[in-house]
């Protein structure tokens, strides 16, 4: 019986076999279709080929695609665990042909592997075809052998495929696996299709047509293949299961998930099974670059998380489970994705920091769920909207919710629910954010096709001559452009570096003198277009310019040099990131210009004074080298198989630049080698020095680092030093003694304040600012309502607190004013929390001041107005309030 790692690679070496180029999976996060939040299905990093929008640099390919449904259209999030074959994470085994081989070759490379190769009775196999699809009916009786029951054809868009509303399309054929008679359900196409006897496997799609915007379809000149079989039903059915969850992987992920909540022969329950899909997906997608937040696909991968973490906490998880699993997922699947080996202590390190502070959600969920069933009795509806804030913010499913105010004889509004659902929903799809990369014109693509590549001379040449290619304006290419027009500029060749990898494109001038003139422009920005294009926004000052032109770059030096130090002391961050803090740290993004470093690191806590001394002091240490940078290229593989470090979730191409910066400070080795295909120093002495600036967090698990190199980091240090000699001259103290005199300073005024606050306090305790000393009777309730002039909000509430104490049966109304504004706090006691409410009570005195309204508990509750001057208005509607 093999195993999924087995299957994945018998899948790939056949089809290797069969002349197709064996293609790595492609990361999650799209690479080329910003218009998708992940990567989806097998043909996605493929797309561009069958469009023909790129030349495929290969006839055939074949590869095993990391794809993810749970967010946007696709999403399986919520059957996971119940069923038996969705999961938010799987793997699509693929054979691709770009206008190669086609209906033939595609079935009969299929019927081969899974009868011949991987031994499936051919009786229990029976394949799907567009109804019209003859051709295709016609070739499974030829190769296959089937009779005509087992060659179902289907009339609707199940078996025919299409990129979109208009573009390549196509019909296609499914094979199905009959699981037996034993199991409910009957073949596709019958009225019992929806039973799980018969599971598809595999759907060739054979892309035939393109579709136009009125309708019509004409044969592609060169058709092609398109093929996806999921790899976790294959498992299943070669490992004679029913059940994706009972194949080798998920029955080690369940073991291992057993073992660490101490009970290794428990049943296996949904929650388990809902944990172990989880943890793939979450693990997958942070070695691909994404971290959980409020947003985007952090918000995605959060609501993975915290569902699995959810179901660890109901089978008993007393601590943070899934990171003390992840080891066990790395050394299942590391051998077939390195990138996950490479991001194991980045994933640990993520899901322990989640899932404690999802710990602490949970508690405060918990919270919020008690306030609001306490004032509830039995046969009560609780709201939808409240238990969808459950769901949404604490991670609570509808399903939790209701079990646990089922307990309480209650129910749950679910209108209101899917009504809030429906529109979080709607606002998700408007606002998820896309993989940060312009969409690139199809116009550009087609220049690519037509022109070829850039030739990028800028490492060693900060000049060149090259011939102008093509000019661009608003979209278009246009014939020329003159004086006072910007437009966007190709050239054969460049020694102008395109923003890439967090470098900011180069800056500077270009000259001409030709037959139509003498011209020159400035080169304000240079972007790629079309992965290798690198196009120039270009503002012409003098002169006309038009393609055929042969002209004079020149990269501003001054920027570059500056750039180069900035770009090369990030490697040597990076490295000394890790060396402080973990292993965990990995870069999260970047922008380095002339001016400054921008350095986004993975890291759940702010740094401490001694750690940003430590890392700079490293950083300094090895600048202070001055060591020769040393560049190679090579081949990805061998270059992460050799120490280099690679970012996740990037994809790179056949070959890459390996930098490497100076030696370990501690036992033998480099210092800093990663992939980078930007432009560095000569030597690292070249950066000169390296100064931190600030370090804050941006998002949760993401901290940001500015930072200066050389000159820059020069003057910052003296405007430090002239702040702190300014300082000693006004303390009349040397500068070594000046943080002590602050600090005395600083606690003499915390003093001060507190000693103030006690006044007022007391003032107001005494029945200052006016008021009556004692309570007044309205309606038979006792009173004490005082307006306090230089009380501010924060101060109302001890002083509340405290008058409580003297009143434990009344209404406590305060009004302080403070710096123009004023500040509301209503407390009842005794029998007054049955009577009144305290959040009415105070909405009344706000609204009264020209406030909006307040907020707090039934029996104490607090609100600000911007008019201090109608303080007494205020206090006077909380009384007509109480005397009804």
């Amino acid at each position: 019986m093999p195993s999924l790692n087995e299957i994945r690679a018998q899948f790939l070496e056949f089809f290797q076999s069969k002349g197709h180029t064996i293609v790595p999976s492609a990361p999650l996060v799209p690479q080329n279709d910003p218009t998708l939040l992940f990567v989806n299905a097998g043909m996605v990093p493929f797309k561009n080929y069958f469009t023909g929008a790129e030349t495929p640099p290969y006839p055939r390919a074949a590869s095993s695609q990391k794809a993810v449904r749970a967010g946007g259209k696709h999403n399986d999030l919520d059957n996971v665990g119940y069923t038996a074959r969705h999961h938010t994470f799987f793997e699509m085994l693929g054979n691709f042909s770009f206008g190669d081989y086609f209906k033939e070759d595609a079935i009969s490379h299929a019927w081969e592997l899974l009868t011949k190769v991987w031994g499936l009775p051919p009786e229990k196999l029976l394949v799907t075809v567009y109804h019209t699809d003859d051709e295709a009916a016609d070739l499974w009786k030829k190769i296959a052998g089937l009779p005509d029951e087992k060659i179902i054809r289907i009339a609707t868009s199940d078996n025919f495929w299409s990129m979109g509303d208009t573009g390549p399309c196509g019909p296609c054929s499914e094979i199905f696996y009959d699981h037996g008679d034993h199991i409910p359900g009957g073949p596709p196409g019958s009225p019992d299709e929806d039973g799980d006897r018969f599971v598809e496997i595999w759907n060739l799609v054979f892309m035939q047509f393109e579709q136009f915007a009125d309708g019509t379809r004409t044969p592609l000149p060169k058709p092609s293949i398109d093929t996806g079989a999921g790899l976790e039903r294959v498992a299943a059915v070669l490992q004679g299961v029913h059940d994706n969850y009972d194949v080798d992987l998920f029955k080690d992920l369940i073991a291992s998930i057993k073992a660490e909540l101490g009970a290794p022969e428990s049943e296996t329950t949904p929650s388990h099974r809902v944990i172990a899909d989880h943890l793939r997906s979450s693990s997958f997608l942070i070695a691909d670059g994404v971290l959980p937040s409020n947003e985007g696909r952090g918000y995605v991968l959060r609501r993975i998380m915290r569902r699995a973490m959810r179901h660890a906490h109901l089978l008993g998880a007393e601590t943070p489970l899934m990171h003390r699993v992840a080891p066990t997922l790395v050394k299942l699947m590391g051998d077939a994705y390195p990138d996950l080996r490479r991001a194991e202590a980045s994933i640990v390190h993520t899901l322990k920091d989640e899932e404690e502070r999802f710990r602490r959600t949970l508690g405060r969920g918990m919270a919020l769920l008690e306030e609001a069933t306490a004032g509830l009795k039995e046969g009560d509806v609780l709201s939808g909207e409240t238990a969808f804030k459950l769901y949404d913010t604490y991670g609570f499913p509808l399903d939790l919710t209701q079990d646990a105010v089922r307990a309480m004889g209650l129910t749950v509004n679910l209108d209101e629910f899917d009504a809030a659902m429906t529109r979080q929903r709607e606002m998700a799809r408007e606002a998820w954010t896309g993989s940060g990369q312009v969409a690139a014109a199809a116009e550009w693509f087609a220049i690519r096709e037509r022109l070829g590549q850039t030739d990028f001379v800028g490492y060693d040449n900060t000049e060149a001559t090259a011939e102008l290619l093509v000019l661009v304006k608003d979209g278009q290419e246009v014939l020329e452009a003159g004086a006072g027009e910007t437009v966007q500029a190709l050239f054969d060749r460049t020694p102008f570096y395109a923003e890439s990898g967090g470098q900011a494109g180069d800056k500077g001038e270009v000259e001409w003198d030709g037959a139509g003139g003498k011209g020159r422009g400035r080169v304000l920005d240079v972007q790629k277009q079309a992965g290798d294009l690198h196009v120039h926004d270009v503002e012409i000052l003098e002169g006309t310019l038009a393609p055929g032109a042969r002209v004079h770059l020149i990269v501003d030096a001054q920027n570059r040099t500056t750039t180069r130090a900035n770009h090369s002391a990030t490697h040597l961050l990076h490295a000394a990131l890790r060396n402080v803090l973990g292993p965990h740290v990995t870069q999260k993004g970047q922008m380095v210009d002339g001016e400054r470093i921008r350095f986004d690191f993975s890291h759940g806590q702010p740094l401490t004074a001694d750690e940003i001394d430590r890392i700079e002091a490293e950083v300094n240490a090895v600048v202070r080298q001055n060591l020769a940078a040393e560049t190679k290229n090579m081949k990805p593989a061998e270059a992460i198989e050799a120490g280099a470090m690679a970012l996740f979730g990037e994809k790179y191409g056949d070959t890459v630049r390996v930098l490497t910066l100076g030696k370990a400070l501690t036992g033998e080795g480099d210092y800093s080698v990663e992939l980078c295909g930007g432009t560095h120093v000569a030597r690292t002495g070249d950066i000169a020095l390296f100064k931190i600036v600030s370090e804050q967090g941006i998002a949760a698990g993401v901290r940001r680092i500015e930072a200066l190199t050389g000159e820059a980091a020069r003057r910052y240090l003296l405007e430090q030093a002239a702040v702190s000699k300014s300082l000693a001259e006004q303390f009349k103290a040397p500068v070594s003694e000046v943080l002590a005199r602050v600090e005395g300073l600083q606690a003499q005024a915390r003093k001060l304040e507190k000693e103030l606050a006690d006044a007022k306090r007391q003032l107001a305790m005494g029945g200052g600012g006016g008021a009556a000393a004692g309570p007044e009777d309205i309606g038979g309730v006792k009173v004490l309502a005082r307006v306090m002039d230089g009380v501010g909000g924060k101060d109302l509430r001890p002083i509340a607190e405290e008058f409580k104490k003297q009143l434990p049966d009344g209404v406590i109304a305060l009004v302080g004013v403070a710096e123009g504004k004023a500040a509301v706090t209503v407390a009842l006691t005794g029998s007054a929390t049955a009577k009144f409410n305290a959040g009415e009570l105070a909405k009344a005195a706000v609204l009264a001041m020209g406030g909006q309204g307040a907020g707090g508990r039934p029996d104490f509750a607090q609100g600000g107005a911007p008019d201090g001057s109608k303080a007494q208005e205020g206090l006077d509607a909380i009384k007509a309030a109480l005397a009804g």
